[in-house]
């Protein structure tokens, strides 16, 4: 007895999953998501630059370092935005970095908030130094607002751009940093239990 021969209808076609610019798809996640670990790290990278030129600027009153750290942190903003997360040297080192940690997934929309609000902060900042020929004083101030924010990344966690989303969107963000989005923390005087 021999079996029927395959016609080309019975093999499934693959369907080509698009690739986002920003983040990736991630099996059993349906949105693009990043890794917010890499994101932190390099969010700590960048921020150990900034604060080696603010600093240097701020002792000697000499702002080259600032200058470069200002259009290194714009063009990586740029690149994370237009060109994609796989490209941008920053997330790569960062990825790098934590490679043999467990991703943890966050979504690529409330990022992509953060990262606007990062370049237009930087163009400011770069238009400020460059073009304006401001103050040491007035570019340290605005170049301190995107360190503060990449600390607050790096250090704790907190996404300033997924906070605005979860308060201001009519989206709700998914799947946020330390499960922020749904994480009801227990009231005063409660325990943490993770059987809830």
């Amino acid at each position: 007895m021999t079996r029927p021969a395959k016609s080309d209808a019975d093999v499934p076609i693959p369907v080509p999953v698009p690739v986002p610019v920003i983040g990736e798809f991630v099996d059993g996640i349906d949105i693009p998501v990043v890794n917010e670990r890499a994101v932190r790290a390099s969010a700590g990278l960048l921020f150990l630059f900034g604060i080696v030129a603010v600093m240097t600027a701020a002792l000697t009153g000499e702002s080259q370092l600032l200058r470069a750290f200002g259009m290194t942190f714009l063009l990586d903003m740029s690149m994370r935005l237009f060109v994609g997360t796989r490209y941008t040297p920053s997330l790569v080192i960062g990825s790098l970095i934590v490679r043999r940690q467990r991703p943890e997934w966050v979504g690529a929309q409330q990022k992509k908030l953060a990262w606007i609000i990062g370049l237009v902060l930087g163009f400011v900042s770069c238009t400020a130094m460059g073009f304006l020929g401001v103050s040491t004083e007035i570019q340290l101030a605005l170049c301190s607002i995107c360190l503060g924010l990449l600390f607050i990344e790096s250090a704790f966690g907190i996404c300033v751009g997924c906070e605005l989303q979860r308060l201001f969107s009519r989206e709700k963000p998914q799947f946020c940093a330390g499960d922020a989005c749904t994480y009801v923390p227990p009231k005063r005087g409660e325990r943490h239990s993770v059987l809830q």
